[in-house]
Formats: C-alpha cells, sequence, structure tokens
C-alpha cells in the first residue's frame, strides 16, 4: 500500500538541529513527510561535521537555514519551517502545536527533561519521541523503545551521556534513525507487516 498521501500531509516538530535532529529530519525527509518544523539556535560547527548532516561550505550557517537548504536538496516538495531561537522553559512547545508528532533530539538533559515534562502537560495528545543515553560507541543490541502514554523514549539504559564519553557517527545516526523510525511507525499506524 502506498503510504505517501498520508505522509505527504504529516507534520513533525523537531526541537534542535544537531546530531540527531538532523538526521531525524533527512530520513523523514527523504521518507515523504510533508512538513518539518524545526527549532535549534546554534550554528554548525567545523568540529560536529563528522556527526551531523551539514558540509564545510556550510560552517557559521544557523543550523535550521543549512538544513532547510540540505532538505530542499532532497526533497523540495518538504514545506520547511526553520526557527532560529533558543527553546525557553514555559514556551517550548510554542512552535510545535500544530503538528502531528515531535521528536526531541536536544543535546543538555535538563532542556530535554523540561521540553517531554511541557509537552507532555501542555500538550497530552501528541507523541513525543526523544532519545537517551546515545554517548559513545557500540551497545546497539541494548538500545530498546520504551512508551509511556504518548512519550516513546529510545534509550540505551546502559549507555552513558555525552557529557561522559564522545559522539560518533554511527551511534547518533542510529539513535536518530530509529527515532525516525517510531514517527513513521506513530504516523501511519504501528509496524508494516
Amino acid at each position: 500500500m502506498d503510504q505517501r498521501p498520508a505522509l505527504e500531509k504529516a507534520s513533525v516538530g523537531i526541537a534542535g538541529a544537531g546530531g540527531l535532529g538532523s538526521h531525524v529530519a533527512i530520513a523523514l525527509a527523504r521518507s515523504g513527510i510533508g512538513r518539518l518544523v524545526v527549532v535549534d539556535f546554534d550554528v554548525v560547527e567545523a568540529r560536529n561535521l563528522e556527526r551531523q548532516c551539514y558540509n564545510l561550505r556550510q560552517v557559521g550557517m544557523p543550523k535550521v537555514e543549512a538544513l532547510a537548504e540540505n532538505v530542499a536538496a532532497i526533497a523540495p516538495r518538504v514545506r520547511f519551517v526553520g526557527i532560529d531561537e533558543v527553546l525557553e522553559p514555559g514556551r517550548m512547545t510554542a512552535h510545535f502545536r500544530d503538528v502531528d508528532v515531535i521528536v526531541e533530539a536536544l543535546d543538555e538533559a535538563r532542556s530535554k527533561v523540561r521540553l517531554i515534562e511541557e509537552v507532555m502537560i501542555e500538550l497530552p495528545d501528541t507523541p513525543i519521541v526523544a532519545a537517551s543515553g546515545v554517548g559513545g560507541w557500540g551497545g546497539s543490541e541494548r538500545i530498546s523503545t520504551h512508551r509511556v502514554g504518548n512519550l516513546y523514549l529510545v534509550e540505551d539504559q546502559e549507555g552513558r551521556s555525552c557529557a561522559e564519553v564522545p559522539l560518533t557517527a554511527p551511534r547518533v545516526g542510529l539513535f536518530a534513525h530509529w527515532q525516525a523510525n517510531l514517527v513513521l511507525e506513530i504516523l501511519l499506524g504501528g509496524e508494516c507487516k
């Protein structure tokens, strides 16, 4: 069955456009999502290129502008809304009120928790897909999904944070694609059988 019409009508919000967020956006664009709303305040840095979906020419650009450019080059039909600002506590859901699913792709643990809490309180009917334990390498067999209501957490319970161990491209990509796959599963009504 062709799922393109359903995906073309779908809208996904992504909080963060770094390693997780940039990979999720590209994977969803390639899958046929109709609209992406991406919020990030940062700029592309050369030291992060090994694990983010940007290139040397884009160093110094706001991430939302660079990501919009990359998505347009891959899937020009995607309506990309890039918002270049910090997600402030108390206002973290402001730009995601009209999306079907939200993806948490933030770096800082406190911000991750705050976003999840605000979504679950203010947008209780909107699913949120988060990630935890992304740092390091290996341990692929430990990654799993835990669901609590509308929170879907992709995690490695034994994994360490990026504050303790470096982030590596394969593991970041694995978590990001797992998140993107969960978004498709939510939007299309469960697993493809």
